[in-house]
């Protein structure tokens, strides 16, 4: 029997997924079955971390809210300046409240000013 050359299809997946692997260290980036395994993890992590990233965002948002509202003395809490904001029809998300916390303390006074008028 003549021998088959094998095709290319198996190559190129394999090749696909080395160019995914190509920073990796080690046998992570050399051998085949790991190369799958490792991209496997990097993807759940990718995946995992997405979420993870938000709510961090989200907290460190927050806080830097709550250290300006107790610093500028209007508010003894960021969750009174949140309900205070909603109960005044004030949208403003928090991601803008945090930059405006850190750039332009004056204007974060301005706004808890019009709240409690």
């Amino acid at each position: 029997m003549t021998r088959v050359r094998r095709g290319y299809i198996a190559r190129r997946r394999r090749t696909k997924i080395r160019l995914f692997a190509s920073t990796f260290i080690g046998a992570h980036s050399r051998l085949t079955r790991t190369i799958t395994q490792q991209k496997m993890r990097a993807l759940v992590s990718s995946h995992r971390d997405r979420g993870r990233q938000k709510r961090d965002f989200r907290r460190l948002w927050i806080t830097r809210i709550n250290a300006a509202a107790r610093e500028n003395g209007v508010f003894n809490s960021y969750s009174r300046l949140i309900h205070n904001l909603y109960t005044k029809q004030l949208l403003l998300n928090r991601k803008i409240l945090a930059q405006i916390a850190i750039s332009n303390k004056n204007c974060l006074y301005m706004i808890s000013n019009k709240i409690i008028k």
